[in-house]
């Protein structure tokens, strides 16, 4: 798929994804809006967004995913998530993919994905991706339990926001463009083996049953539910978003 890749960069907005929404047409497949600042910036579950003006990539790109049937909106979810992994891979050793698509360092949080879908009969007419990547902040006065910033982790100097958000689009624009045009096998197989905790047994905690337990990944359905095998009695539960959370020092992430 041919993309006409654009970055629109404002001083302030309230939301880059609601800004780009507001395009309509004019927001044709890989145009992004990138703000020095966000008033409104909305991250995963309702919460806001910390950043602190000028230090962060705050930005949101509309991609156009002709054909995609609504039951294989996972598949984007994987792409972005995987091209920004890579992309840090530049930068960083530890980097992987909490499910679904948070971004980590280690065990901290480096950057957030919010993709919000638009169905038109039988196909996705659009997907406006948000995303909100800490680069050089360094002090975050939120109670979010684990961030963390490019510049933390290489201290020295800082880095360009502007190259590092043109890098980001153009890897994720590659990414989707190939889960689009190829076997999404590729991109599930590729996305499994980043995902944080992939081996090993794990804290976590059962939303559903409303219960702590220690356990390990199995898979992730191309739908997106991640199955766990609870190590205390051998079950493996599927779970959907917001149905188990991972925790970390008696948080949950």
């Amino acid at each position: 798929m041919m993309s006409d890749t654009r970055i629109i960069h404002l001083d302030s907005v309230g939301s880059t994804s609601s800004y780009l929404a507001s395009l309509g047409d004019e927001a044709t497949h890989g145009t992004a809006v990138m703000a020095r600042e966000q008033t409104a910036g909305r991250g995963q579950r309702g919460n806001s967004w910390e950043a602190e003006p000028g230090m962060n990539v705050t930005l949101s790109l509309m991609l156009r995913p002709s054909g995609l049937h609504p039951g294989r909106q996972f598949v984007i979810s994987q792409a972005v998530s995987l091209a920004i992994v890579e992309m840090l891979d530049r930068y960083l050793d530890d980097v992987s993919i909490k499910w679904p698509n948070d971004i980590y360092a280690g065990d901290r949080k480096i950057c957030g994905i919010l993709i919000e879908n638009a169905i038109t009969g039988t196909e996705i007419n659009r997907c406006i991706v948000g995303i909100g990547l800490n680069v050089n902040q360094t002090v975050f006065r939120s109670d979010a339990p684990n961030p963390v910033s490019l510049l933390q982790l290489v201290p020295g100097s800082e880095f360009d926001i502007d190259t590092i958000a043109g890098t980001m689009v153009s890897a994720i624009l590659e990414r989707v463009n190939e889960a689009l045009t190829c076997d999404c096998s590729r991109i599930a197989e590729a996305y499994f083996a980043r995902l944080w905790r992939r081996d090993g047994w794990h804290p976590y905690h059962d939303n559903l049953r409303d219960t702590d337990m220690t356990a390990r990944i199995v898979s992730v359905a191309p739908a997106g539910p991640i199955t766990l095998i609870d190590k205390a009695d051998g079950t493996a539960r599927e779970y959907a978003f917001k149905e188990i959370s991972f925790t970390l020092d008696k948080h949950r992430l």
